[in-house]
């Protein structure tokens, strides 16, 4: 291993090297003792974006001078979309089509040292830029050129503080769920392939009705077979007499479940399919002691998305993104928010599923 980077912090000297995440032990090690860890951190996740798309990811691991890990950091190089902001240029980011990732150490010194480490990768190049996404603010050692851009917030419910929603929000929530329970609707663990691949199709769907490019089955596939053994991966689906009405794609590790794809059939919409399943996944993680249940991000302007979320009484959480160098355009257009907007949005809706896939592949494979 190449020693990138080190530093000196009181008594103790740390050294950045670059290590294999999904072959050095010590990696897994530290992700699953770690409080703060994230589905996203963990190699089975690695290993799905490398199945998604193969392309090298860099492993970096801050060590003591014992070979002991106190921080790691993963980036993946991604190639950009042409005529893209600098959101969606050329970058070496932790990590990409990843929500939240960043550094995850043991303490802010090591954070900081894996950092710095990962800016001298970046001055190095002319038109690469580094992105790191984070749930909080990374430590104020880190300075650089280092910009700190507040991206959009999340909306996560506390499990054990509060009840799926809160007065006329749980009114409603509950209204949901007994007209949907009366017509028959049920949730279930889906068991295999053939259902992943059902709800693919309606994922397509659904995706084409809000304007928003879709992930390939191929990066579900690979889902499946890395994070569903290990318990970090769950497909819900709900149903009406067999038929598959509507599914959703739940991620997690340590105390957080992250809602993070779903699907449904927009024509069965009035049986409250989604309400049902959320009632259901939230009472199911809670009871497994899980502590935060992941909405996801709304961008600027989504109010009825956010007001969906909030219903169950979930609560913004702002993330953040940091990049270096500096940028004067800090996103936040039409493509930072994922979805197309006036025409192009019109002309999306009329596509077959088969194209949308095909532009979906495209566009991922180079973010």
């Amino acid at each position: 291993m190449t020693a990138l980077a080190a530093s000196v912090h009181e008594r103790v000297q740390l050294q950045v090297t670059e290590i294999d995440p999904l072959t050095d032990p010590r990696w897994t090690a530290l992700v699953e003792r770690h409080p703060d860890r994230l589905v996203f951190h963990h190699p089975a996740w690695l290993r799905t974006l490398r199945d998604e798309y193969p392309r090298p990811m860099i492993g970096l691991g801050c060590e003591d001078p014992a070979g002991r890990l106190r921080g790691v950091l993963a980036l993946s190089l991604t190639k950009g979309l042409p005529l893209g902001s600098a959101i969606a240029g050329r970058r070496l980011s932790s990590l990409p089509r990843t929500p939240i990732a960043g550094p995850l150490a043991l303490d802010d010194h090591a954070s900081a040292t894996l950092i710095r480490a990962a800016i001298e990768r970046t001055r190095a190049s002319t038109d690469t830029q580094l992105q790191l996404k984070a749930m909080m603010p990374l430590p104020d050692a880190v300075n650089d050129g280092l910009q700190e851009v507040a991206w959009r917030p999340t909306y996560v419910l506390d499990l054990q503080d509060r009840p799926a929603g809160d007065g006329r929000g749980r009114r409603r929530n509950q209204w949901a769920v007994n007209k949907a329970r009366k017509a028959g609707v049920h949730v279930r663990v889906a068991e295999s392939e053939a259902e992943l691949q059902t709800w693919h199709r309606l994922y397509l769907g659904t995706m084409r009705g809000l304007a928003v490019p879709a992930r390939t089955y191929r990066f579900f596939e690979a889902a499946w077979r890395h994070l569903r053994p290990a318990g970090m991966m769950r497909l819900l689906i709900a149903e009406q007499d067999g038929r598959m009405l509507a599914g959703s794609v739940f991620l997690m590790l340590g105390s957080t479940v992250f809602y993070a794809f779903t699907g449904w059939q927009r024509a069965d919409h009035s049986l409250r399919a989604n309400d049902l399943l959320h009632w259901q996944a939230i009472d199911e993680f809670r009871q497994a002691g899980y502590r935060y249940y992941d909405f996801g991000e709304v961008a600027g302007g989504q109010q009825s998305l956010a007001a969906f979320k909030s219903k169950w009484g979930a609560q913004p959480q702002q993330l953040y993104r940091y990049q270096f160098p500096a940028q004067a355009e800090h996103g936040g257009g039409t493509l930072e928010s994922g979805r197309l907007g006036g025409v192009a949005a019109d002309i999306w809706r009329r596509l077959p599923l088969p194209v949308t896939a095909t532009i979906g592949d495209w566009v991922y494979r180079r973010l």
